[in-house]
């Protein structure tokens, strides 16, 4: 709740006329507690994963050739009925684990310094944080994925998840509860490390959940902007690890490639690559020898 009874108290104190998100930002929250305000986060989530993969099931179920070209997998096809089971498996997981856990996290919230007071950071304030979250994220949730893929944290727990060996949006968070509880960890440990202000954390979670959304979509369009990070694994990145499935030691970075790369977990993605290129190339060369060029993208080959 904000320490100041009027806008011309909050101007006052801070020195300066608000800001027009500033005076949105009192407007809402000035008679509003900490912990309401902090309970908004699972209200994020659950809009987030009901409203975002939605494009992706009209997609999925329409078949648009246009589109549909772009289906890392496309010989799968999930029916209306298997995709809404998914969601509500992972509604039934938000309601059961992931809104409990919310609830009773706010001591936590409060201990690493979360502010919801005035003044609103900075752009570049919220970009740094983010950043930095994302790397811190990325890092610790490389080294929990590749453990859940020991032969104890498969078959007790990861295989859940890989259920999916192609992955749709509504399956990016559909795990075993116990995996959802550890994976959690890696998501507050950035916002620990570098506390911001909660619409800070809120975009945060927001954005590592789209994030999360897209790597599994099943679908690799060009002219995604994620293209445009450095480093960034993408929704082909991410179907590999689920195609291979359990015996998959490839690609267990969550957003970013380089973890991969360093420890040498990214070979069978290359290798696999590789080969897709030189038979794309062998077919493009026959066909040109006769008469025409036919366009065979590498989706068709991993799905085979």
């Amino acid at each position: 709740m904000l320490p100041y009874q009027t806008l011309q108290e909050a101007e006052l104190a801070l020195g300066r006329s608000l800001t027009f998100a500033e005076t949105l930002w009192f407007n809402y929250s000035a008679r509003k507690t900490d912990y309401y305000l902090y309970c908004h986060t699972i209200l994020f989530l659950f809009f987030v994963f009901s409203v975002v993969p939605l494009p992706l099931v009209f997609m999925e179920l329409k078949r648009f050739t246009n589109v549909d070209k772009f289906k890392i997998q496309p010989k799968v096809r999930l029916s209306y009925a298997e995709m809404f089971q998914c969601y509500k498996d992972v509604m039934r997981l938000f309601f059961l684990i992931v809104g409990p856990l919310q609830l009773v996290s706010y001591p936590t919230f409060k201990m690493i310094g979360i502010r919801t007071g005035l003044p609103l950071p900075s752009g570049w304030e919220i970009l740094a944080q983010l950043i930095v979250y994302f790397v811190v994220e990325d890092y610790t949730n490389y080294w929990i994925h590749r453990f859940l893929h020991g032969k104890w944290g498969y078959e007790k727990i990861h295989r859940v998840h890989h259920e999916f060996t192609a992955p749709i949006g509504f399956a990016a968070p559909y795990a075993h509860w116990g995996e959802v509880l550890i994976l959690g960890i890696p998501s507050f440990l950035g916002p620990a490390i570098a506390p911001g202000h909660l619409i800070t954390f809120w975009l945060w979670i927001a954005l590592r959940q789209i994030e999360a959304i897209d790597t599994h979509s099943g679908y690799d369009f060009p002219w995604s902007p994620t293209k445009y990070i450095p480093f960034y694994g993408g929704a082909e990145y991410h179907d590999y690890h689920h195609y291979v499935g359990g015996q998959s030691h490839s690609n267990f970075a969550s957003v970013f490639t380089y973890c991969d790369y360093i420890y040498g977990t990214d070979k069978g993605f290359r290798y696999q690559k590789k080969l897709l290129g030189t038979l794309r190339d062998e077919l493009k060369s026959s066909n040109k020898q006769n008469g025409g060029i036919y366009m065979i993208p590498s989706q068709n080959f991993k799905s085979d």
